[in-house]
């Protein structure tokens, strides 16, 4: 049995952290609600088929049906019983992980949705369910209503440049730069830790990646840049045509010197390109401050957005290249199509990702004021992780971003060399005291991200941490 002090723990009843030792019960009300939530949807249903002029008998009495079914459910809520709901539909989980536990997935924790992206969610699933009101010029970022033409006026004021676009992912922000900007053979500048997605944004339009080495601290500094740049010119007898440098890069989550790269890109008349996958939506970004032609964020990593969702933000000077509308025409019907833009492939973020986008966009303006709260506690958990002997952090520290690489290959791995579940020992260990996300069997090197916890859940997991460490006879620091 496991002891109601626990429940009374996270529930937020008790002050202590009490942890779990034989697995964590989950709270059938979490089940329940959405069992009641999939009821109410049931109900609207029947009227997304009903005549206008109102429900018939065998609809009304499918309505009545649902009622009565949702008035036992809540029932079960109010007494925390029944029976679990697992499937949303056939072979389809139900995702409860954001509900159940806490959620430390290094790429998953800026793009949790927010209440009201849950709710645009809803409402605006149906596919092209943002163009109700697509009037000329039948452009995704002229639609009025809902506000999508100002949400893309505010986005690239947000981002300190002069205009924006949404776009499915980041990826498709890098795609939409460099086949504007790179010919085949052309030499782009990349790093040692930038995002696979770059080099194939490069790669398509027959470009060639130089790379810049970090230094000995996993750092992209602006001397290197600039020496690398020097390098290049000598080598393939001209300068990068583009520059393409990660804020916080994937693999450590360390912060690069983009300032310096905006100093340097300007001195070599290089257009620089922002990768803010890791920060925009997360921390104040100001694009021209930095020095960038170009920012791209991802909607789903760091905006609170689903997927596939990013951005893409331009200088004034680029707009007219980057967002150029097409001159194509039918050879046999003479079509044209003027007003949609080559890169974007006409419209590009249609539907829930960008609603989602929206709705989270007041409360993602507001969060980027509190990054220095997130960052401290994120040092506050590395704080109590290196209390156990063994493990080291192999990002920089302190740290600066709230994703971080670390190394339990002296702590938890030495468990797990003779452990009958061998690596996955350990996540097992988290799962029962509610906590995910650190990726299955690890224990050399791994990273997570604690972005978005509360001061309680940050004390809970090192607490987790520390419990799991003394239960197989680790040494932690008193």
């Amino acid at each position: 049995m496991i002891d109601k002090k626990i429940f009374k723990c996270l529930r937020g009843d008790e002050s202590e952290i009490a942890l779990v030792q034989e697995g964590l019960k989950i709270d059938i009300r979490i089940s329940k609600i959405y069992e009641a939530l999939f009821t109410l949807e049931e109900m609207r249903e029947v009227f997304r088929h009903a005549l206008p002029a109102g429900l018939d008998d065998s609809e009304e009495e499918r309505i009545d049906e649902g009622l009565k079914r949702l008035e036992r459910i809540l029932d079960e809520i109010r007494q925390q019983k029944g029976n679990r709901l697992r499937y949303v539909s056939d072979k389809i989980e139900l995702r409860t992980r954001e509900e159940e536990f806490i959620n430390i997935d290094p790429i998953q924790a800026g793009g949790r949705l927010t209440l009201d992206a849950r709710k645009a969610l809803i409402a605006y699933g149906d596919g092209y369910s943002v163009c109700d009101n697509c009037l000329k010029p039948f452009r995704l970022d002229k639609i009025k209503k809902p506000p999508i033409d100002r949400f893309h006026d505010e986005l690239a004021a947000f981002l300190g440049m002069d205009e924006a676009r949404v776009v499915p992912g980041a990826r498709r922000g890098f795609q939409a730069v460099v086949s504007s900007l790179v010919e085949r053979g052309d030499p782009v500048l990349l790093t040692s830790l930038s995002h696979y997605t770059e080099f194939l944004a490069v790669e398509e339009s027959g470009g060639v990646v130089r790379e810049v080495m970090a230094d000995e601290n996993n750092i992209i500094t602006a001397d290197r840049i600039a020496e690398r740049i020097e390098e290049i010119e000598r080598k393939d007898g001209k300068k990068p045509v583009l520059m393409i440098l990660d804020h916080f890069d994937y693999q450590f989550g360390n912060e690069h010197d983009v300032y310096g790269a905006g100093r340097i890109a300007k001195e070599y008349d290089i257009p620089f390109l922002y990768n803010g996958a890791y920060t925009v939506g997360i921390m104040p970004v100001d694009g021209k401050k930095i020095g960038a032609d170009f920012v791209v964020g991802s909607g789903h990593k760091s905006m609170a957005s689903s997927a596939p969702s990013g951005v893409l933000a331009v200088r004034e000077e680029w707009v007219d290249k980057i967002f150029r509308t097409t001159d194509i025409r039918g050879d046999l019907t003479g079509r044209k199509f003027g007003v949609k833009e080559v890169e974007m492939l006409g419209c590009t973020l249609m539907g829930a990702p960008l609603l989602t986008m929206m709705a989270s966009f007041p409360h993602v303006k507001e969060r980027v004021k509190r990054w220095d709260e997130e960052v401290r506690r994120s040092n506050r958990f590395i704080e109590t992780f290196l209390k156990i002997k063994g493990n080291r952090v192999l990002s920089e520290m302190p740290r600066k971003h709230t994703l971080t690489r670390v190394d339990t290959s002296a702590s938890f791995d030495e468990v797990a060399k003779t452990h009958k579940k061998r690596g996955y020992f350990l996540t097992s260990e988290l799962k029962k005291r509610g906590i995910t996300g650190v990726f299955e069997g690890a224990t050399r090197e791994w990273k997570f991200n604690t972005y978005g916890l509360t001061d309680r859940e940050v004390e809970y997991l090192g607490s987790a941490f520390i419990d799991i460490a003394k239960k197989y006879g680790i040494e932690v620091e008193a």
